[in-house]
């Protein structure tokens, strides 16, 4: 089977990995890039918890007076993973749902409407995580500390490479992915090419995304089941 990644290698490089180990031939064509926004490091004395709902939250992380027992609210097991590499050590993963994030956060008996969480993402979400737990009477920092730019080119070799081996299943990870994976194929005369192509999305928002532009096959998926949909 032909599968398409969209998302950055050093987000993408594990599962592509156990794609490949299965027989799967992998087609990479990243269509974000993510830079780090400039902020001042965050007190994290000032925090009773963080919430990362990416890895990438983590790696553009900028913090004084570090405390590593912070506890840590993550989406999934490979964000969860990432934190600990990181040297944080009392970390919960919701298991790679933004909806799953947000009931265990709610349910958790270690914060409480006093408590003051910092939740670090990225300039453009899926999900408005900060307001919902906000409706539950949380106390919620939002702090965008990275943002990804559109990739919309193409090189001859990863052209010849669709052409030649058009994609069965295609994962997208985020809405501004979907736009420019979409420019991508617009731009490159390349939706012929995909027709029969599977879009799976991470979410029900982009999925509309690639419906509204005209896609017949899309469903939704969440992070960490994608070989469960092959």
């Amino acid at each position: 089977m032909n599968i398409l990644i969209t998302r950055p290698l050093i987000d993408a490089e594990d599962l592509m990995g156990k794609l490949f180990s299965l027989g799967h031939k992998i087609i990479h064509i990243p269509t974000l890039k993510i830079c780090p926004v400039e902020i001042e490091p965050i007190d994290a004395k000032k925090y009773n918890a963080f919430i990362f709902t990416s890895t990438n939250a983590i790696r553009n992380l900028k913090v004084a007076k570090q405390d590593k027992s912070k506890l840590c609210f993550c989406v999934g097991a490979i964000t969860e993973k990432i934190a600990r590499m990181s040297g944080y050590n009392n970390t919960i993963s919701a298991g790679g749902t933004v909806n799953a994030l947000k009931n265990l956060i709610i349910s958790s008996n270690q914060i409480n409407e006093k408590s003051n969480i910092a939740y670090f993402c990225g300039d453009n979400v899926s999900y408005e995580l900060d307001l919902d737990l906000k409706k539950e009477g949380l106390k919620i920092a939002k702090i965008i500390n990275y943002k990804s730019e559109k990739i919309t080119d193409l090189n001859d070799q990863n052209k010849k490479i669709i052409a030649n081996h058009s994609p069965d299943i295609i994962f997208v990870y985020s809405s501004r992915s979907g736009e420019s994976f979409i420019e991508i194929t617009r731009n490159h005369s390349l939706y012929p090419l995909m027709t029969e192509s599977k879009v799976m999305c991470i979410s029900d928002k982009v999925a509309k995304i690639f419906k509204s532009d005209g896609w017949k096959k899309v469903e939704v998926f969440n992070p960490g089941e994608e070989l469960l949909k092959i």
